[in-house]
């Protein structure tokens, strides 16, 4: 085996999503060189998937890297945590200053942060780059987020931007933003995914419940869905999904157990929205009914003695199906604006300089979310790339009001037939608080100052005060902080 450097980038972890992207990466006349902690995949690899194909092994991290033309480039796709760490201290002894590592798995994005920093101050480059679309996406075009140091983008450019999904001929790839941006952007899509997917769930339990809509029916009122607005990857396969027939020609989805699992990216999304201090409230639901979905037995229980109304659906069928598919597209449009709002936020606490049109179409194609609603963000952000909200874009403020009435119908009509719409409702509430100048907090602020003497401000003076509420309570004041 010869060790010159041969190769345009390497790749570790020869899993699925690794395999794809360097079959990918080949088809678009890029040399990869394969590299997987047990060596015998690699070899299997060049001699079935890789075979004929320009791709080259190596049997040691040594090996990899004395093949890779400099500046080094070298991806791994494995999986996130100490793993990632490991095959860093293992990559660095036989590297060059101004080499490039990158991580394309699904790494927690504080940990990017750190990664970055160690290996700039070391004289390397570090990128972390989010990848969706799963393994079809992988093969044959996924988004890519990349972010981190930004002198690596104009030699990775080339590589991620040919191999990437296109929407009209635009990659789905751009620069992201500094240090953890990259993966922070794709801990948001993957939320916003779980909020998608739940919404979609609501939508199909609203019309299955309230209109005893067959499996099939459902299936062409979602492909009916899928040629507007709505057009989208996730209504596509659930359209699939929802006609598909078991082995006895029953539908299959209608035998599969209602619990749901989750990865914990979902998590993440919510965790850091309250450390942001960011109403996310929808992903937050779409967390937490999966939280709910696994406790499925205490479910059976409470199915036997907690009891719901009788009430039979008596409306317009037609009529009331086009409101749900105005409810979850306004929803929808919620769950973006909210995801946005978050952005923003870690964005001006972590320093980065997003770019949220360029999020808009790294998310138009390729991935999971991708769908025509994400070129009516693009269009928004490109317009005025400091909307402060996604909701103050004339596109969306229209498209919100108009869906309303259907909207508020639907979550009405649930609630009177007992149908849960955590999502869906949710996303109303907070359009409800976001658009009222007036909230209740006054009240809050009086109880906190009250039993805690926490204080609050005047409308008249923006001072901080304390009253006496009680005559005994003194005037002494406990300290003024943000909760």
């Amino acid at each position: 085996m010869s060790h010159e450097a041969v190769a345009d980038i390497g790749l570790i972890g020869l899993a699925v999503m690794g395999q794809n992207l360097i079959l990918n990466m080949d088809d678009h006349g890029f040399v990869v060189c394969a590299y997987n902690r047990t060596v015998e995949k690699v070899d299997h690899f060049l001699s079935h998937e890789a075979k004929g194909t320009n791709i080259v092994g190596a049997h040691s991290i040594k090996e990899l890297c004395q093949k890779l033309k400099s500046p080094r480039k070298v991806m791994m796709l494995v999986k996130a945590g100490q793993a990632v760490d490991d095959f860093i201290a293992q990559l660095l002894p036989h590297l060059e200053k101004g080499d490039i590592i990158i991580d394309g798995g699904n790494s927690h994005y504080p940990d990017t942060i750190r990664r970055t920093k160690e290996l700039e101050a070391k004289g390397f480059l570090f990128v972390g780059c989010g990848v969706s679309g799963g393994e079809e996406g992988a093969r044959f075009g996924p988004s890519m987020m990349p972010g981190g140091s930004r002198d690596a983008w104009p030699a990775l450019k080339p590589i991620f931007q040919a191999i990437s999904a296109k929407v009209n001929g635009e990659p789905c790839c751009d620069w992201v933003g500094e240090d953890g941006a990259g993966h922070y952007v794709k801990m948001v899509h993957n939320g916003i995914e779980y909020g998608d997917m739940q919404m979609i769930c609501e939508a199909y339990q609203i019309m299955k419940d309230a209109l005893d809509l067959s499996d099939d029916e459902l299936s062409d009122i979602f492909a009916e869905w899928n040629k507007g607005e709505l057009d989208s990857y996730l209504i596509e396969i659930t359209t699939n999904i929802l006609k598909y027939k078991d082995t006895d020609g029953s539908s299959l989805v209608s035998h599969i157990k209602d619990t749901a699992g989750q990865k914990g990216t979902g998590k993440w999304t919510v965790l850091s929205a309250l450390d942001q201090g960011m109403p996310v409230t929808l992903i937050g639901e779409a967390v937490f009914s999966r939280c709910l979905s696994a406790i499925k037995n205490e479910r059976i229980a409470a199915s036997k003695i907690l009891k719901g109304p009788t009430a039979k659906f008596t409306g317009d069928k037609k009529e009331f199906i086009h409101q749900v598919s105005k409810a979850l597209y306004a929803s929808k449009i919620i769950s973006y604006a909210q995801g946005f709002m978050l952005m923003r936020s870690a964005a001006k606490d972590n320093g980065w300089h997003l770019n949220n049109a360029g999020i808009a179409l790294m998310w138009r194609g390729g991935c999971i979310i991708r769908s025509v609603f994400l070129g009516d963000i693009k269009a928004a952000y490109t317009k005025n790339p400091e909307l402060e909200n996604l909701l103050f874009d004339p596109f969306f403020t229209k498209a919100v009001t108009e869906a309303a009435p259907g909207w508020r119908n639907v979550v009405a009509q649930a609630a009177l037939l007992g149908i849960p719409t955590p999502a869906t409702s949710s996303a109303l509430a907070f359009f409800d608080g976001y658009r009222h100048a007036v909230l209740p907090a006054n009240l809050l602020q009086a109880q906190r100052d009250y039993f805690g003497a926490h204080t609050y401000q005047r409308l008249d003076n923006e001072s901080y005060v304390h009253t006496n509420w009680t005559g005994t309570g003194g005037e002494v004041s406990s300290t003024t902080y943000l909760a």
